[in-house]
């Protein structure tokens, strides 16, 4: 991040970041990549509410007692790092949790976003209609919430899926070779920034449907392994993790701080500008409050905004979500996915639990 841009924001946190010795502090480790809402750890480091090296404590770690490694990678190292242990927790949406949670029994603790149009299916100008698209690859990351997003939207528009060729290839790849122009890459299911980006940089180019359509599907989480929740110090590093996560967002909401905070979040992982940055929070919603958290979690309001008016409960998200990913194999299994706390769920694999959020609010 360049300090000129947070110099003059953080100046009121400074005095409380003092580096201490976390040697008698529980250390745990959180994986994120760069996406809108994750990047929200990074810029808490930046802060001064946490300190993200291994050793050394900010404010919130101070007062949960909890040292908190911050392991910034991209996303796919992110998803392995926690299946095979390396992790204590990892930001990852509620599609790609389910393959971990087979062998990882895992706890979503909090939501931090979901994508309102961050997911979309881009176009080059010659392409009027989707049926169009039936004789051409399609290309985005296979077995992903891209592949989801694709299918879906096809579903809506009363597509069958078997007519259409979802070819799996690097986000960033497909994103460059369409904005470069490249013979056979007429459409991409891409995010952001990505999204953005090639709409930015190629004029002609345009969304033909996006995650917009299918509200509330795609969400973005913190999830914690069972095993690190029942350590010594577990459950005070999830409440650590949500409480930074919710300050952060209060910077983001108050007018004064708001647009450094935007800047802050899309340097490293966008380079995109202010006005750039506005539109990539209006396409991935922010669960920004407690309130938020424990409406989806709880099974009440799934969408974090007034635009959806008929909004699905969790549990029916969860179920489509779950059955898609089995039909398509991108889990081998259904693991089970529970509400609430251990011993409201004893035997999911995968749990929603607000009880860290009602810990915090």
């Amino acid at each position: 991040m360049k300090k000129g841009i947070l110099g003059s924001l953080f100046v009121g946190t400074l005095f409380l970041c003092g580096i201490v010795s976390a040697a008698e502090a529980p250390s745990f480790s959180l994986a994120w990549s760069e996406y809108p809402s994750w990047s929200t750890f990074g810029v808490a480091h930046e802060m001064g509410l946490i300190n993200g090296k291994k050793g050394e404590m900010g404010p919130i770690e101070k007062k949960w007692n909890v040292d908190i490694e911050l392991k910034e990678a991209e996303y796919d190292p992110c998803i392995m790092m926690y299946g095979s242990g390396k992790c204590d927790a990892v930001c990852i949406t509620n599609m790609d949790v389910l393959n971990p949670s087979l062998s990882v029994p895992s706890v979503a603790i909090f939501p931090t976003s979901t994508s309102y149009g961050g997911d979309a299916c881009i176009v080059t100008g010659d392409i009027k209609d989707v049926k169009q698209l039936r004789n051409k690859n399609v290309y985005g990351l296979a077995k992903t919430v891209s592949e989801y997003c694709f299918v879906r939207n096809l579903e809506l528009l009363g597509e069958k899926e078997k007519d259409y060729k979802f070819t799996n290839m690097d986000p960033g790849a497909a994103a460059t070779a369409m904005q470069q122009k490249q013979a056979g890459y007429n459409a991409i299911v891409v995010w952001n920034p990505m999204l953005l980006e090639t709409l930015n940089k190629r004029k002609d180019a345009k969304v033909l449907f996006d995650s917009s359509k299918i509200p509330g599907e795609i969400i973005d989480m913190v999830v914690v392994s069972q095993k690190t929740l029942d350590q010594p110090g577990g459950a005070n590093f999830a409440k650590a993790i949500a409480e930074t996560y919710y300050e952060v967002c209060k910077k983001m909401e108050n007018p004064e701080t708001r647009d450094a905070t935007l800047l802050a979040l899309g340097e490293k992982f966008s380079h995109l500008d202010i006005k750039s940055m506005q539109k990539v929070v209006q396409q991935t919603k922010f669960y920004k409050t407690p309130k938020m958290g424990l409406d989806l979690f709880t099974g009440g309001k799934s969408f974090p905004g007034d635009e959806v008016k008929d909004q699905p409960k969790i549990q029916d998200i969860m179920k489509k979500v779950v059955e898609f990913c089995v039909s398509h194999e991108i889990t081998p299994s259904d693991p089970g996915v529970g509400y609430g706390t251990k011993t409201d769920a004893p035997k999911a694999r995968l749990r929603l639990d607000p009880s860290f959020i009602k810990e915090i609010k």
